[in-house]
Order: structure tokens, then sequence, then C-alpha cells
């Protein structure tokens, strides 16, 4: 799955106090046409720049080798080395392997949900890395793997995208990757924007200032379990559960005299953008003390000076998860993925402390990458 998973259960409630170390900054900025995700990596020799979509599931990071920037220095990772085993661990593909053959892969578009075969590469790659001390300092890493993809793979991307940066829990996404070379936690975090966003391995509690209080355990079987994904523009829902979100949205809606309007296409839910308060929503995890609050910042579109729709969808009958929460709904809010201790933690909106992704990190140190 190109998605993170998680259910909606409390393990504990403590706050990260952030990892003293460096960690890897990459800049993150929205596709208006696409609503996608878009991180840039410089790489190869000569160094030069690819901007992924960010896949927060992905299993690796993966390119079209062959257009935008060409490095010379790449090589071709042979079929039976270690590292191949390592790429192959999560592949539903053979780990066997033979002499003077080279490792293939399986990149998936979580876009359109296609897989394609790749070829297992390394290269040198260069990260913003972050000290408090020596702010600024870029670091290289040496020997890292990625896979080459054919060109139509990267149908659906957002233009000049040349591949997706992969997030998941699989042993050489970027994360863990970054994780082994730099020694840095085996976690990262991700401050969506529909301008600036960041995404750092390690803490972001040291850049923004934010205790992240809740966390969640990530396990295969829950109650409603949900999942969130950077590449699904808004919150989309099984049919059965949308029936009964939407119900109860329109009733507070009704309460709060807001006034359906024609829908527009792909939302089901519009209404007069007249009066500035709309309904809360609250994601109840196992505590009623733990909310995840979306506030109208983080619910509703606007598609018409006069109308604005909810960005809750239906996913229809067939849905793989009750629940898939997307971009919209993740925006300004910091997420902390710890893949070591499969935790998630989040800080609910910093909109509630009247700031931005995009504010937050002009007022931090790290302004000067932005």
């Amino acid at each position: 799955s190109s998605l993170f998973l998680f259910p909606f259960c409390l393990k504990n409630t403590f706050p990260v106090l952030g990892f003293q170390s460096n960690f890897a900054l990459f800049p993150v900025a929205k596709d208006a046409a696409t609503l996608q995700y878009v991180a840039r990596i410089s790489h190869g020799a000569p160094l030069g720049s690819t901007d992924l979509v960010v896949d927060l599931g992905g299993s690796f990071l993966w390119m079209d080798c062959n257009s935008g920037h060409v490095s010379s220095s790449y090589r071709l990772i042979s079929s039976c080395s270690v590292n191949c085993s390592r790429a192959k661990f999560h592949d539903l593909g053979s780990t066997s392997c033979l002499l003077n053959t080279n490792c293939y892969v399986s990149p998936y578009n979580g876009v359109t949900g296609s897989t394609s075969m790749g070829e297992l590469v390394e290269d040198v790659i260069a990260v913003d890395s972050v000290d408090p001390s020596d702010v600024g300092q870029s670091t290289t890493v040496d020997h890292f793997l990625f896979a080459c993809a054919l060109t139509f793979h990267l149908q659906g991307l957002a233009s000049g995208a040349k591949g997706m940066m992969g997030l998941g829990k699989a042993s050489i996404s970027l994360p863990s990757q970054l994780s082994s070379s730099l020694g840095h936690p085996q976690k990262f975090s991700v401050c969506l924007s529909s301008s600036t966003g960041v995404l750092l391995t390690g803490s972001g509690d040291t850049v923004f200032g934010t205790k992240i209080a809740r966390r969640l355990a990530v396990h295969e079987h829950g109650k409603l379990e949900a999942k969130l994904s950077s590449v699904v523009p808004y919150t989309t829902m099984v049919s059965s559960v949308y029936a009964i979100f939407s119900k109860a949205y329109v009733e507070a809606a009704t309460k709060m005299n807001m006034t359906r309007v024609e829908t527009v296409a792909p939302f089901g839910l519009c209404f007069s953008s007249k009066g500035p308060l709309v309904p809360e929503i609250d994601l109840v995890l196992q505590s009623e003390m733990v909310k995840w609050r979306i506030q109208g910042r983080n619910s509703m579109v606007k598609v018409s000076e006069e109308s604005m729709c909810l960005g809750f969808l239906d996913g229809g009958l067939e849905q793989s998860s009750p629940i898939v929460i997307g971009g919209l709904q993740m925006e300004d809010n910091l997420l902390e993925f710890d893949i070591g201790s499969s935790m998630l933690g989040f800080s609910s909106s910093l909109l509630l402390k009247e700031t931005t992704c995009s504010s937050s990190l002009q007022d931090s140190t790290l302004k000067q990458f932005f």
C-alpha cells in the first residue's frame, strides 16, 4: 500500500523532547494543478536537483533516470547483493538472484495505483543537514539506494516531477536510509502546507517549538482503521461511513444556519460561503481526551465566491480502508512518524496556535532554506 496505516487507538501520551542532533531537511511545495506535494532532492554527479512527489507510505524513492537531471555517477546494483535483498524484503517478487544480472524492483505510482519494473541503483545525494550549533551545513550521503523507472511511469504526477519520494517503513525508504547513514533517529516529520511546507528526518519539535503530545500505535488490527495519504487531496470514506458522517455534518451545519447549495464535483456537500463559522470535526481516538480536531480551513474548499464544499468525499463501496485522510486535512499539522517504534505523533492544527507551517518556518532557524 502507498499509504501509512494506523488505527485510532491510543498507546500513551507524553511530550516528545526533540533529538538534539543533525536532521535532514527537504522543502515541500504544493502543486496547484494536482494538489500533490512535491519535494526536491539533490543528487548525482554533477550535483543536480530532481522534484519528487511525496508518498508517505512508498517503499522507496524512484525516479525517471533518463530525463531531467542525468547523473553520471549512479551504479547498478547486482541481483545477488545484500542491497538487492534489502530492497526486495517488502517486494512480492522473487528474491532469487542470478550472477551478473541487475537487481529489479517494482516502483509503485501511488497516484495511479500502478506498478512497473525498475532497476535498483545507488548514487550520492546531498541533504541540508541542520544542527542547532551549525545551521545550514550540507551533508553528502554516499551509496543512497533508489530505483530507476521508465518515463511512462510518471503518468499522473505533478508537472515537472520525475518520480516519487517513498517515506514508508521499508528498509530502503528515504527516512530509513538517512537514519542508518547519518545516525538520525528512525523517524521523520512533515508539516504540509498550501504554500511552503517541510519534510524533516528527525523530530520537528526543535524546529516548530511544538510539543507532539499525542501518539498513536500502528498495528495491523484495530477498531476503525484509517490511512494517511499525501497523494489523496481530500479525505475519502467508504460509502457506509460517509453516509453516517455526511448526515451528521448536515445536521450540525443546519443548526449553524448554513445554507446548502448545488454540489460541485468531486464534492458531495456544498454550502453558501456567507457566514464565518462551520462545524468542527473531531476524529475521536480511543480516549475522549485525545482528538484530532479539524477546523474549517482544513475541512472546507472554496469553489467560487459564493460557495464552499466539504473536503470529505464518498470513496465508494470498494475503498480498501474505511477512512483515508487526505492532504487538506493534514495541512498545518505537525505529524511525526516514528518508523522504529511504529508510532504516529501529531500536534493538532498549528492554526489553533495562530500560526501555520509556512510562518513557523519563516520564524525558525530554517528560514534561510525557504
